[in-house]
């Protein structure tokens, strides 16, 4: 790869953003935070009375990281509990703590069951009150429209953004799409259980996307 192509490849990587653990240390798996974001407002736009506004997931505690089995991806963050900090306004035509911890329940259940993050907590701030039924939480869009799908269930296709990294030294990274009603924790694994062996001994796989038709 010459100069040019490398220094391409590196913004493309780094226009991922953060990335955030998947799993534990050793999952060898990630997400960006714009896709694990998107998941969860998608999710929040279900609990009634409540829109969702800014949004941060982040290390739970200073020091609670782990080294992980493969070598990380550019920007990721090492494996560890996380917290999720969201600001939210609510109809002031419900109680307010009930409405709140229903949105807390959703996204602890979005995050955990449908991505497989390691969150611990969900702290919520209250920025206002809305007259009447609020408006249906913004989010990212639809996912990106990902390219030729690998026969693995649950993979909708290869990310656009790098797609397989060649093989260096015994070791592959793989961006992939993850369709909707599967984990991505679980099709991460699936993904570098098929694609390890021979001369890949490591794999590390990157969600930029989930709820792919």
């Amino acid at each position: 790869m010459d100069a040019d192509s490398l220094a391409a490849a590196v913004r493309r990587q780094l226009a991922l953003g953060r990335l955030l653990p998947l799993g534990g240390a050793a999952d060898g798996a990630w997400i960006t935070e714009a896709a694990a974001a998107d998941a969860l407002r998608r999710a929040a736009a279900s609990v009634p009375g409540v829109r969702l506004g800014a949004l941060r997931l982040s290390p739970a505690r200073p020091g609670g990281t782990h080294a992980p089995v493969v070598p990380p991806p550019p920007s990721a963050l090492p494996p560890g509990r996380l917290r999720i900090e969201a600001e939210l306004t609510a109809s002031g035509d419900q109680p307010l703590r009930p409405a709140a911890e229903r949105l807390r329940v959703r996204l602890l259940a979005a995050a955990r069951e449908g991505l497989g993050l390691a969150v611990e907590a969900v702290d919520l701030r209250v920025t206002g009150l809305l007259d009447g039924a609020p408006e249906p939480s913004p989010h990212a869009g639809p996912p990106r429209k990902p390219g030729p799908a690998p026969s693995i269930p649950g993979v909708s296709g290869l990310a656009p953004v790098l797609g397989i990294a060649p093989a260096d030294e015994g070791h592959r990274q793989v961006q992939i799409a993850v369709a909707d009603g599967f984990r991505a924790l679980d099709v991460a694994l699936a993904v570098r259980r098929a694609l390890t062996g021979g001369p890949v001994r490591t794999v590390a796989v990157v969600v930029t996307s989930t709820g792919a038709p």
